[in-house]
């Protein structure tokens, strides 16, 4: 069995998250991401701040000790949410469930939490809801990935 753990995210890891956050076909399948992906000056300049900021809790998620991605809980509009991004490569293989699980024992982070998702992307929304979250709706937003307006389904966990 594979071990999923979380640490925070360091210095060493950041090419490495920037290769995955570019990865086509996760930044399509996440479709709201970062305007141009492969910008690495305002990825460092958005990690700089997410990893200083009060509002920000952000955790690297390893599988067997190797980087696979993130997880993160933050404050919009006075609502906490939560987000992760797994490499691809490890896609199916249960670790975000696992990861969002031990992030939700392990980090204190304000409740009720919010989660959204492309309404397509039901790996994801299996995971929120195996997790415990439940739809409480859907919105049609911009989705920069797709360069287009989607639906997002939006989450609440209690």
């Amino acid at each position: 069995m594979v071990e999923v753990a979380l640490r925070s995210v360091e210095d060493s890891d950041l090419d490495a998250l920037f290769d995955q956050l570019r990865d086509p076909e996760s930044v399509r399948m996440a479709a709201f991401t970062a305007k141009d992906p492969d910008d690495r000056e305002a990825f460092d300049a958005h990690l700089a701040k997410v990893r200083t900021s009060a509002d920000v809790v952000l955790r690297a998620v390893t599988r067997d000790g190797h980087l696979v991605g993130t997880i993160s809980g933050f404050v919009v509009e006075g609502d906490t949410e939560i987000t992760y991004w797994i490499d691809r490569a490890v896609w199916g293989q249960g670790i975000a469930g696992r990861a969002l699980a031990l992030f939700l024992d392990e980090v204190e982070v304000r409740r009720p939490l919010h989660a959204r998702a492309a309404s397509d992307n039901l790996g994801s929304l299996r995971v929120l809801e195996k997790a415990g979250f439940t739809v409480i709706g859907t919105e049609v937003s911009y989705a920069s990935a797709r360069d287009a307006e989607i639906e997002e389904t939006v989450l609440r966990l209690d």
